[in-house]
């Protein structure tokens, strides 16, 4: 069935955006409609339920297939046999999955049979576009190696499969350059805008989400609001005008390096600039006195808690600064980098208080390795939500 879906992914796509709209209701009336969101007892509150939402995210892949795999088996996304298990809600993976290795059809094939079966169970897989995504799109193939071109059948073949192919097309409809992931439903589904205007009415929790993308969102880029729908909307419309180039340039190298197509708005080329959210980099490089002053202001204009990315490596574990406010996920899974195979885990959960309308909310970040597991961050308070 799933090579079917792949084969019609524009149809699949419009299915599977009714089905998950569904499935959005049911999380908002229920919690959450995976097995991990699933009320559950806890000790010391007379056996009530408490509402529980787990995420795992995913950094940089990089052509590989194998390493992908133990990674996403490590941390419980995936059973033995590769199947979705159900024990988490949200697999977020910040983008640069092709470049630098051979298994890049392999890797999104799978990743987009394994989206199919999370929607299916209540969950989701995010995807979102790194900047080697989009430099494949330009032309830029520095980075791809030639075994890696064979396994599309020839350079123009690959082009082909990139701009008009399942490929091309899974891109348009299920990547995106950043995501506002509720940690709970009363936010609203993935990606709704932050609304300022509306903060007051979720109290203590207008904050709870979290901000994925591949480089990260500067505190000078012109186009951060309304968040996330200006700068996914900024990617959408970039990818569209490159994928439907005609003709399409040839690759760089051997070719002329083509760049961003002249159509491309003042907008879009700051996007993929340097200080855009495919490239930026200050999250990570700059000092702590420098990042960790900015970094309230940013997410206050995003409506998130934290801000999580990948793309600059640090290949010995995750980084985090700024007592978890920013979290640096890339740590060089791909045997092209040789680091550590690593995932985090974003563990929230509500439990009420004896108080009506007060509940103890928990969020546990977790980095996970092959032989250990870190806690990053462990923050509990009580919180005033009588509207849950």
């Amino acid at each position: 069935m799933a090579d079917q879906l792949l084969n019609s992914p524009r149809k699949v796509a419009y299915a599977v955006a009714a089905f998950f709209s569904v499935i959005m209701v049911i999380h908002m009336l229920r919690g959450s409609g995976s097995s991990a969101g699933q009320p559950s007892p806890f000790p010391g509150n007379g056996g009530k339920p408490a509402f529980q939402r787990t995420i795992v995210a995913v950094g940089d892949l990089h052509g590989d297939y194998p390493n992908m795999m133990t990674v996403l088996k490590m941390a419980k996304v995936v059973s033995e046999n590769g199947t979705w298990t159900g024990n988490v809600d949200y697999l977020v993976q910040t983008g640069d999955i092709v470049d630098r290795g051979d298994d890049t059809l392999q890797m999104y094939r799978y990743l987009e049979n394994l989206r199919v079966q999370a929607q299916q169970a209540g969950g989701d897989v995010r995807s979102h576009f790194g900047n080697h995504e989009v430099m494949n799109l330009i032309g830029d193939w520095r980075y791809v190696p030639q075994k890696e071109i064979l396994t599309f059948g020839g350079a123009n073949a690959r082009q082909q499969m990139l701009a008009k192919g399942w490929l091309g097309q899974a891109w348009r409809a299920n990547y995106t350059i950043t995501s506002r992931v509720p940690l709970h439903p009363s936010l609203g589904p993935m990606n709704t805008d932050y609304d300022p205007d509306k903060a007051t009415r979720f109290q203590d929790i207008s904050h709870a989400a979290v901000s994925f993308l591949h480089g990260g969102l500067s505190p000078t880029y012109e186009d951060l609001t309304p968040y996330p729908s200006r700068v996914n909307g900024l990617g959408a419309s970039l990818v569209k005008k490159l994928q439907e180039r005609n003709p399409l340039p040839p690759p760089h190298p051997p070719n002329q390096y083509p760049g961003l197509p002249t159509s491309a708005s003042v907008a879009e080329q700051e996007l993929y600039g340097g200080n855009g959210p495919l490239w930026y980099r200050g999250w990570a490089m700059d000092k702590d006195s420098v990042v960790c002053s900015k970094v309230d202001g940013v997410m206050e204009k995003l409506g998130v808690r934290r801000l999580v990315m990948g793309h600059t490596p640090n290949f010995t574990g995750i980084v985090s600064r700024c007592g978890g406010k920013i979290l640096l996920i890339d740590t060089g899974i791909s045997h092209a980098y040789g680091g550590v195979l690593s995932a985090a885990r974003f563990t929230y959960t509500l439990t009420p208080t004896k108080q009506k309308g007060y509940w103890i909310e928990n969020e546990v970040v977790t980095a996970i390795y092959q032989q250990k597991e870190e806690v990053l961050v462990n923050s509990e308070r009580e919180i005033k939500a009588d509207f849950i």
